[in-house]
């Protein structure tokens, strides 16, 4: 008799199936839909305008295909999240108000909403596409979202903006338009991959985050690719800025970063900026094609740079600073293409000593004027002098070890044509306000 006195306390002791409710498109039946749920149910959004704004304050899923739209009205956020395990799949989201104050968006989700799930999600012309703004081991996946076009760039909100939320997955999202494509600020711990961002102002955008790891991204068309600021530890790998105009990489009071396996080509002024950023790791990586290799400065320190190809800059680099500096580690330098070099032994490595700058390029960067005497005899006599007689050469960068043979990264077709399309964009002018010198604009 004790077996199945026990079989029923099991079967008490367990949940309710969840409950599955189709929510017709009408005035107000989202938020009925919300509040008449069970935990762990399933609201399935029928085609028409929903309109909001909605908050979801229990652990359900919320589905339903893209034409399926939840408007908000233009009334603050459209969808706030203020539970933990909620799950919202497939439909459109829109019309959400525009203070940037209050950050509206299309999707916020609150502290304590741990372990929400956003996944294949359209979201079209809302202030800022997704907040996660506190909660925990966020997923967003694959989601499609088309920020505002508002003529001020720095007035437009973020694709995704993710504020002091641990353990954060953003993966295969395709972000257009806006102002940052993922604006990462006072985080930790997180994972940002395989997303596309084009037409912003910074693809990804660091602020004092931490131990996060961005790889495997897109950045095409932006005012500048991937900005680490005052942030440590972070991973960025394999990502491409392809098109961008001012910095494809920078590196600003960033620390103890690996950065390995990026591509940068396209016409930036500065494929890579590191301004005051230390004990990084700098590493295989392909800068090409910019105004700048190369731009180091403001005493950064104890970086390691190797194995990364420097291939037709105008300048490949720009060193502020008159302390020795060694671009090799471990007998392994970097490839430079305007290094006329010989390998008399075939072992890769040139059997010259590479040194990029001089003493009048010292004199060019820090008295712009001078730039008249560059075709002076006596500049050019300068120049002759340091090139035959190394010891006159003043302090710097030099690389002991270059390679013969640069390392190739490759593009996938599709992001070549989406290259080609924003090729040339910049000399044709800027398209709105952005002052790309002022970096602490954010």
């Amino acid at each position: 008799m004790r077996l199945p006195a026990l079989l029923l306390g099991l079967l008490f002791a367990l949940p309710l199936a969840a409950e599955q409710h189709v929510v017709a498109p009408r005035q107000g039946g989202l938020a009925a839909a919300v509040a008449g749920a069970a935990p762990g149910d399933v609201l399935v959004l029928a085609d028409g305008t929903h309109p909001g704004p909605v908050t979801i304050d229990r652990p359900l899923t919320i589905m339903g295909g893209q034409a399926a739209v939840v408007d908000g009205m233009g009334q603050g956020t459209v969808i706030t999240i203020d539970a933990p395990d909620v799950v919202l799949e497939g439909f459109s989201i829109t019309g959400s108000g525009h203070d940037n104050n209050d950050l509206d968006a299309g999707v916020k989700i609150l502290k304590g909403a741990d372990r929400a799930r956003i996944r294949g999600l359209v979201l079209t012309g809302n202030m800022h596409g997704i907040d996660i703004h506190g909660g925990r081991d966020a997923q967003v996946i694959g989601n499609r979202i088309t920020g505002t076009r508002h003529p001020r760039m720095n007035e437009r909100g973020n694709g995704i903006y993710v504020w002091n939320s641990p353990g954060t997955l953003l993966q295969g999202n395709w972000i257009r338009y806006g102002r940052d494509g993922i604006f990462s600020n006072a985080s930790a711990d997180s994972f940002y991959r395989d997303n596309v961002m084009r037409d912003l102002r910074f693809a990804v955008h660091f602020m004092y985050t931490r131990n996060t790891e961005v790889s495997g991204n897109v950045s095409i068309g932006n005012h500048l690719g991937f900005a680490i600021m005052f942030s440590d530890r972070g991973r960025i790998l394999d990502n491409l800025s392809l098109g961008d105009r001012e910095h494809g990489l920078m590196l600003n009071y960033a620390n103890n970063a690996d950065v390995t396996g990026n591509l940068v080509r396209g016409g930036a002024k500065k494929c890579l900026f590191i301004y005051n950023a230390h004990k990084n790791l700098i590493w295989k990586n392909r800068f090409q094609g910019c105004g700048i290799g190369i731009h180091f400065t403001a005493g950064s320190e104890r970086n390691v740079l190797t194995g990364n190809a420097f291939i037709g800059n105008r300048e490949q680099v720009k060193n502020v600073g008159t302390r020795h500096m060694e671009w090799s580690h471990e007998g392994i330098g970097n490839y430079w293409s305007d290094h006329p070099a010989f390998d008399l032994n075939g072992d890769g490595i040139a059997d010259s000593t590479y040194r990029p700058n001089d003493l009048m390029d010292q004199i060019l960067w820090s008295q712009p004027a001078a730039a008249l005497l560059t075709g002076a005899p006596a500049v050019q006599l300068v120049r002759w002098s340091q090139q035959n007689f190394p010891a006159t050469l003043p302090g710097g960068v030099r690389d002991s070890a270059p390679l013969m043979r640069p390392l190739t990264i490759p593009v996938p077709p599709e992001i070549q044509t989406w290259e080609t399309v924003v090729a040339g964009r910049w000399t044709k002018g800027t398209h709105d306000d952005l002052d790309p010198a002022d970096i602490a604009s954010h």
